[in-house]
């Protein structure tokens, strides 16, 4: 498996988790008044964080499984990849007014008013449960690293991807929680800025891998983009 993909797609995404959590990760009912404590919260927050998505990988993973047992691997990477840049372009021709995010906006309200009933007790118990809840709201780069979890194409693999990609998002939104001050609108908006590229970039690598051109590391030969069922009625019959 390649560890090296969803670390990246955790570490840049968390340029895009800062801005659109930054008020969850200000908001965090931390004790300030202890430094030790104050870490202690912050990482169980992302902990809670990384059991989601590992949780989602397997779900995932388990449907990537289906889809190689039947072959059509290579064609759901292709379509993932489509999939991903039509996500970047799809804000820009609405100009915002219908986002993916607004399909969610039901499901989101209800997990935002269990969210802001934890925020109001201070214990450890609830920085895990709001990291937990957290990782299951509506969020494009969620999407993004879903998808590959998708392409594993197994259970282990699905789970192991979501996981690495919610490890990856740590470091920088574990600065941001202990540094929640010192990070204003402004620089959240700046770095969110930054993501659309990448996920355009992904879902272009993700077309290449899908169409199996021959180039090294980019778009490796594979199997041909059909069924295996389908291979292997056609060398059987001649």
């Amino acid at each position: 498996m390649d560890f090296i993909t969803p670390l990246t797609i955790g570490l840049i995404g968390s340029f895009h988790c800062i801005g659109m959590c930054g008020p969850i990760v200000v908001a965090l009912p931390l004790k300030k008044h202890n430094l030790l404590s104050k870490i202690t919260g912050a990482i169980l927050y992302n902990s809670g964080r990384v059991l989601t998505y590992s949780f989602i990988g397997i779900l995932f993973g388990l449907l990537g499984r289906g889809i190689s047992l039947a072959g059509f691997q290579q064609w759901t990477s292709i379509l993932l990849g489509i999939a991903m840049i039509i996500s970047v372009l799809f804000p820009f021709f609405f100009r915002e007014k219908i986002t993916i995010g607004n399909l969610f906006s039901g499901f989101a309200s209800r997990l935002i008013l269990r969210l802001k009933k934890l925020f109001t007790d201070r214990s450890y118990s609830s920085l895990l449960m709001i990291g937990i809840l957290n990782g299951l709201l509506p969020c494009g780069l969620v999407y993004v690293a879903i998808a590959g979890a998708i392409s594993s194409g197994t259970v282990i693999t699905g789970a192991l991807f979501m996981m690495l990609f919610g490890i990856g998002t740590i470091p920088l939104l574990l600065i941001a929680t202990l540094a929640s001050d010192a990070i204003g609108q402004r620089i959240r908006s700046k770095m969110q800025r930054v993501v659309p590229y990448f996920v355009f970039m992904l879902g272009v690598l993700f077309i290449l891998r899908g169409m199996s051109l021959g180039i090294p590391y980019v778009s490796p030969t594979g199997e041909k983009l059909a069924p295996k069922a389908m291979v292997e009625k056609g060398s059987c019959c001649k």
